[in-house]
C-alpha cells in the first residue's frame, strides 16, 4: 500500500470519530438525556477549552521529546476510553469532565495528522502543495460517512454514536503504529523557556493583518460552534410540529447538515486556484457571505420541502 493510501484512510479515520458524535451529541443530550441548553453548552465549550491549551502543548511535546506518531497513537487511545465510558454518563457536569478529557487528547490530534502527513510526503520525496489537499479530503469524506452512518442507523438520539467514535478511535490508534517514524527536533542550546513554549509566535500580532486574520478565525469558529452544538437539535426539534413529524429533515437531520461537508469536499480542492485567482481577501470575503446565506437558510427553509 502506497504512501498516499496510507495517509488517506488516516485522515479519513481521524475525521470518521469526530462526525460520528460532533453533530449529533448535542441532540442525545437534550434529547435522551435532558440536559438543558446551558448544560449542552457548557459539554461542548470542553473543545474550546482543550483547543486554546493542548494543540500547543502537544507540539511542543511532539516537537522536542515524544515523536509525533507515538503521541499521535496515545492521544487516540484516551480519546477511545474516553468515548466508550461518555457512552454510559447521564449527569450533566460527569459528562462535561468525560467529554473535556476527550477534548483535550483529540484537538491536537487534528495538528499532528497533518505534521504525519508533511514529514511522510516530503520523505516520499512527494510535493505536499499538490498531494496533501487530496489527502485532507479523505477526512471530510469519513465526517460525512460518519454522519450519514449515525442518521440512517437511527443512532442519532442515542449513545450508539459515542461507541462507533471510541471503535474508529481505538482502531486509529492501532493502525497509526503502522506510520513511519517521526524523528523529534534537535534541541537548540541557550534556549528560554519563551521559545521553549513557542510564546515568541506572539510577535507576529505586531502585523495588523496577522491580527485582523486571527480576529476572523475566532469570530468564524465561534459561528460554526453554534451550528455544531445546536444545529442538529434545532432540526430535531421540528418533529415536535405534527406537520413535520414525518419530514425526511426530522428523520435525517444529520444527512442535511453533511451538504456543507460535501460542498468542503469540493472547495478544498479549489482552494489553490480561488487563491491564486482571486487573493485571500477575496476568499475570506465570499465564505462570511456564505456563512450569512447559511443561516439565513436555516431561518426561511421549509422542512417540507426539503430534499
Amino acid at each position: 500500500m502506497g504512501i498516499k493510501t496510507r495517509l488517506r484512510f488516516m485522515s479519513f479515520l481521524q475525521y470518521f470519530i469526530w462526525g460520528s458524535w460532533l453533530i449529533t451529541l448535542g441532540s442525545y443530550m437534550l434529547n435522551t438525556l435532558g440536559f438543558s441548553g446551558v448544560e449542552v453548552g457548557i459539554v461542548y465549550s470542553s473543545k474550546g477549552i482543550a483547543a486554546v491549551i493542548m494543540p500547543t502543548l502537544m507540539g511542543i511535546i511532539a516537537d522536542k521529546w515524544i515523536k509525533a506518531n507515538y503521541l499521535y497513537t496515545a492521544c487516540h487511545l484516551i480519546c477511545a476510553g474516553a468515548l466508550f465510558y461518555a457512552a454510559s454518563v447521564s449527569d450533566p457536569t460527569v459528562m462535561f469532565w468525560v467529554m473535556l478529557v476527550n477534548a483535550m487528547f483529540f484537538m491536537p490530534t487534528l495538528a499532528l495528522s497533518n505534521t504525519v502527513s508533511y514529514f511522510c510526503l516530503e520523505k516520499a520525496n512527494l510535493d505536499t502543495v499538490t498531494n496533501f489537499p487530496p489527502i485532507r479530503v479523505f477526512g471530510t469524506v469519513g465526517f460525512i460517512i460518519a454522519m450519514w452512518t449515525i442518521s440512517l442507523g437511527q443512532f442519532e438520539l442515542s449513545n450508539v454514536q459515542l461507541y462507533i467514535a471510541a471503535g474508529a478511535s481505538l482502531l486509529l490508534a492501532l493502525y497509526s503504529l503502522t506510520i513511519p517514524s517521526i524523528p523529534t527536533a534537535n534541541k537548540k542550546k541557550n534556549q528560554g523557556w519563551v521559545s521553549m513554549l513557542g510564546l515568541d509566535a506572539f510577535v507576529l500580532f505586531k502585523k495588523p493583518k496577522m491580527a485582523v486574520f486571527f480576529l476572523f478565525a475566532m469570530l468564524l469558529g465561534a459561528v460554526l460552534q453554534i451550528t455544531n452544538t445546536f444545529g442538529n437539535p434545532f432540526l430535531h426539534d421540528f418533529g415536535l410540529n405534527p406537520l413535520f413529524a414525518d419530514s425526511l429533515v426530522v428523520k435525517y437531520p444529520s444527512i442535511l447538515l453533511s451538504v456543507s461537508q460535501m460542498a468542503e469536499v469540493v472547495f478544498i480542492l479549489a482552494i489553490p486556484f480561488f487563491l491564486k485567482r482571486y487573493g485571500i481577501k477575496t476568499v475570506m470575503l465570499v465564505s462570511m457571505i456564505a456563512w450569512t446565506l447559511r443561516f439565513g437558510l436555516f431561518a426561511f427553509g421549509n422542512p417540507i420541502r426539503s430534499f
